[in-house]
């Protein structure tokens, strides 16, 4: 079979609206929340000046792509009407257009509407959605238009209801079999660059989390590249007894473990420790950059 016509076939360059991207090297995503609920930074980027010096922050210390979300999926989050998450996109987008950078710009959304709006009238480069295109149907269409990268994470259940009591027979089959569903519909729509997010703690206990750090290299099957939200999240509170604002050291850890077994993105509110991890991580595989 050409490789235009599977989904098994090895692409780590990514348009980005012009920018190209290249997974084969690990990349870093710094988290931008606007949001006064998110379960780490809710409420601290709320004023422009919050959003335009977190945003210098980033940057500053490397980020490759920055993730704006105005909607926060922590268990139990809040819901919030469309105009409302659209009102705060553009809220941040007002502050950073004036900022140069060369960073790649997502927007972490699950509604169609919200990511053509961020990507056609705001100019981001890249969608983000926690839903992988199920909270809102016409996602799929609406990403294979505008033409750019699109993030597709697993999660069981939703937002609100994603931790009560998960329960998989075979965890990573499911989650295999999950993405590989969800690929061949995007392909449907002319989606052609996609990368994977197995949603650590969406919809799973922290034997669930470690069983996919473990396994993450299972995911290669699939030839995308995989990217790892494990920053400063409750499984590492869980397992070390501290709070989220304690939890910097931990999550290098798992970053180092997360680049050991194949992420080639790493999604983190700390890029300047994540770009530490990265390049140590390099170095030690003979990586010269």
């Amino acid at each position: 079979m050409a490789s235009k016509d599977t989904f098994f076939s090895r692409k780590l360059t990514m348009n980005c609206r012009g920018i190209l991207l290249d997974l084969s090297l690990p990349k870093v995503m710094g988290i931008l929340n606007h949001t006064p609920d998110s379960f780490y930074d809710g409420g601290k980027y709320m004023t422009e000046t919050g959003i335009r010096e977190h945003f210098e922050k980033l940057i500053a210390e490397g980020a490759d792509i920055i993730d704006v979300g105005c909607y926060s999926s922590r268990p139990g989050a809040m819901e919030i009407s469309a105009e409302v998450e659209k009102n705060r996109l553009s809220e941040v987008f007002r502050v950073i257009e004036k900022i140069p950078h060369h960073a790649v710009i997502s927007v972490d959304t699950f509604r169609s509407e919200i990511a053509a709006f961020a990507v056609q009238e705001c100019g981001a480069g890249m969608i983000n959605d926690i839903s992988a295109g199920l909270f809102d149907k016409k996602m799929p269409e609406v990403a294979g238009k505008l033409k750019v990268p699109y993030i597709i994470m697993h999660m069981k259940g939703t937002p609100q209801t994603m931790q009560d009591h998960p329960v998989y027979d075979d965890l990573m089959k499911e989650i295999v079999s999950f993405f590989a569903e969800r690929i061949v519909t995007l392909r449907e729509f002319d989606v052609t660059d996609v990368i994977i997010d197995p949603g650590f703690g969406f919809g799973k206990t922290d034997e669930h989390n470690f069983t996919l750090l473990r396994n993450l290299e299972v995911f290669g099957i699939l030839e995308l590249p995989l990217m790892v939200g494990v920053s400063r999240k409750s499984m590492i509170c869980r397992t070390i007894d501290c709070t989220p604002d304690k939890a910097l050291n931990g999550t290098t850890v798992l970053h180092t473990m997360a680049l050991m077994n194949g992420a080639n993105l790493l999604r983190v509110h700390d890029v300047k420790e994540a770009r530490e991890a990265v390049k140590l991580y390099e170095a030690y595989q003979g990586i010269k950059a």
